[in-house]
Parts: structure tokens; C-alpha cells; sequence
């Protein structure tokens, strides 16, 4: 019987469990949880109130905060922790992990340090012990809606096309579909930027402007994804799919996207420290601008509403400001990419 290892017990990593354990009875799945307050509720209610309240994981599905028991006899191991925990959970792993595992990173994020897609964390973590076989998935998928059995379709992507197609059939099911790509960087960047764009529509809801703002802001931010993703190498019609446009448009608009509340609440006047303070999810979206910020201007790439998402986030700047200044901005033809 196959095992997949699901390491992190967030929402996505619950919905992945509850969907990948649903789906067939010729596999194993096992949830590794970090958090204590998570690890006895599932454990003992097969529930997770802290972040995916309302939802029984399957009972085959076993629960572990020991790494050791959740890796032993895994051929596959999905990671789906934040990304700035990314590094130490797979350096704590590295001793139980095995040449012939198959990776997945479900992370969407940067790496603040090293501005790092979560594949590039993995492969500078793994390298030294063995050359991983690695894929990541990303896409429109909100976790309550994946574990409610929602129709949802995604793009998992590996620079090995047999492991993509091996990966593709072990966990499409009848509510969650797979599509397979050989864009790595153009999938984990369309997931990982999505949230900064997202974090500018939630400011536009919180200021009380209306769809006009947001379809502006969905549009041109999908010109500053795709101009940073084809700056570092990936393929326009990535960004074009479900891994950018697709997700851009679920985060940007969704109720259930915890970037777009973040905004929301900068745009109402609450302040970073206090929005972050009052919620248990992690919005990646913030840790992110700084890096997207960081990588726009080391490849000498234009990032206006980026840089005005940092200058709210880091520096003060009120939202207001932020928007007068985009609207001021040069004028320029819609087709203008030059930086």
C-alpha cells in the first residue's frame, strides 16, 4: 500500500489529507502536525478547529507530531507548511528522508532571506544528502472549498515529466483535478505574487472602491507577475493559466483569501501588527512583497503596485497615498513593458 506523508496540518495541509484520504482505500495517508492545539483536537475528534473548523479527516488517515512515524515507509511527502518555516522543517526531516521519495511543495511563498521559491529551499536542503525528485502544485484552491468537495482544478509542475504524470494520476480524484506542467518557476511564482496583488485588492475593498478598482488592479498586477516571472524564466502562458491568472482572480475576489482580508483591514486604517496579531493563518502575501520587492529590483524589473504594497506594508504610507500615486504614475501604453 502506497504512503503519502502530508507535513503540515494548516488548512491546505488538512484539505489535502481529507480529499487524498477520501478518494481511495489502496493508499496511506499520514498528517504530520506541528501546532499542540491542532495535533489533540485531530487526533482525538478527527477535526482541526484552529484552521478548518467544521470538517472530520477520514479515519484512515493517520495523525503524528513525530517525524520519524510519519516519514517511515512514505513514497511520497507533500510539504505544506508556510514558507518561512519551509528551511527548518526540512532540515529537521532530512535524517528520514530517502532518495526514492517523491517531493511536493504546496508551499506559496518566497523566502525572505535568500529569495528562494519553496522548490529552490528543498533542493538547497536535500542536495547534500541526495538529488530530489521534486514537483509543486499550485492553483485556485481555497481550502474549505477543496475539503467541502468543491470542483477545483490545478497544475502540478516538475522538470520531470514522468514524475508529473505519476503525481497526476495518484492524486486527481473526483473533485480535485490535476493538470500537468514542466514550468516550475512559473507555477510557484504565479502562487506565490498572486497574494501581493491580492493584498492591493483587499485595500481597494477596505477603502470602499468598487470593481472598476479591483478589475484594474487584477489586470495590471497580472502585468507585473508576468513580467517578473518571464525576467526569471517563466513562460508567459503559465502565468496565463491556472497557476497565475486563475489564482490571481480566486485571491483577489474570494472572501475566504486571508491576503484580501489583510488588505481589506490596512484599507479600513488597523495596522500591520494589529491585523497579524489577531490571526493563527499565515497571509503570505506579506513576507512576500518584501521579497517580490527585493527580486523586481535586483532584475531591474517595473513592480509599481508592488512597491507601493511595501511602502504600506513597511514604511507608513497610507493606503490613500499608495493609490494617488499609482494613478499619477507616467503615462504609457497598455502594451509599454520597457522598465
Amino acid at each position: 500500500m502506497r504512503k503519502i506523508t502530508i507535513i503540515g496540518a494548516g488548512g491546505w495541509g488538512t484539505a489535502l489529507a481529507i480529499v487524498l484520504g477520501s478518494e481511495r482505500q489502496t493508499r496511506k495517508i499520514s498528517l504530520w502536525v506541528r501546532e499542540k492545539d491542532v495535533y489533540g483536537p485531530l487526533r482525538e475528534r478527527r477535526e482541526n478547529p484552529v484552521f478548518l473548523a467544521g470538517f472530520k479527516l477520514p479515519a484512515e488517515v493517520e495523525v503524528t507530531c513525530d517525524f520519524a512515524a510519519a516519514l517511515d515507509g512514505a513514497s511520497i511527502v507533500i510539504g505544506a507548511m508556510p514558507s518561512a518555516h519551509a528551511r527548518e522543517m526540512y532540515s529537521a526531516m532530512l535524517p528520514f528522508l530517502r532518495s526514492d521519495m517523491r517531493f511536493v511543495s504546496a508551499t506559496k511563498g518566497l523566502e525572505s532571506e535568500t529569495l528562494l521559491r519553496p522548490s529552490g529551499i528543498m533542493q538547497q536542503v536535500l542536495t547534500p544528502k541526495f538529488t530530489p525528485r521534486i514537483a509543486v502544485i499550485s492553483g485556485p484552491s481555497f481550502a474549505k472549498e477543496v475539503a467541502r468537495g468543491d470542483p477545483t482544478a490545478i497544475v502540478i509542475a516538475s522538470a520531470d515529466r514522468s514524475t508529473t504524470k505519476e503525481l497526476q494520476r495518484e492524486f486527481s480524484g473526483r473533485t480535485l483535478r490535476f493538470y500537468t506542467n514542466d514550468d516550475v518557476t512559473g507555477v510557484e511564482l504565479g502562487g506565490a505574487l498572486k497574494n501581493v496583488i491580492a493584498l492591493a485588492a483587499g485595500v481597494a475593498e477596505g477603502l470602499g472602491l468598487g470593481h472598476n478598482t479591483v478589475a484594474a488592479l487584477i489586470t495590471r498586477g497580472l502585468v507585473e507577475i508576468t513580467r517578473l516571472g518571464t525576467a526569471l524564466g517563466a513562460r508567459r502562458e503559465t502565468l496565463a493559466g491556472l497557476a497565475g491568472l486563475g489564482d490571481l482572480v480566486l485571491t483577489c475576489t474570494g472572501e475566504l483569501s486571508r491576503n484580501r482580508f489583510v488588505g481589506c483591514e490596512l484599507g479600513r486604517g488597523r495596522k500591520l501588527p494589529e491585523i497579524l496579531g489577531a490571526m493563527r493563518m499565515v497571509a503570505e502575501g506579506v513576507g512576500t512583497t518584501a521579497a517580490a520587492r527585493a527580486l523586481a529590483r535586483k532584475t531591474g524589473v517595473e513592480m509599481p503596485i508592488t512597491e507601493q504594497m511595501f511602502a504600506v506594508l513597511y514604511e507608513e504610507r497610507s493606503p490613500k497615498d499608495a493609490l494617488r500615486e499609482l494613478m499619477e504614475r507616467r503615462l504609457k501604453a497598455e502594451s509599454d513593458d520597457r522598465v
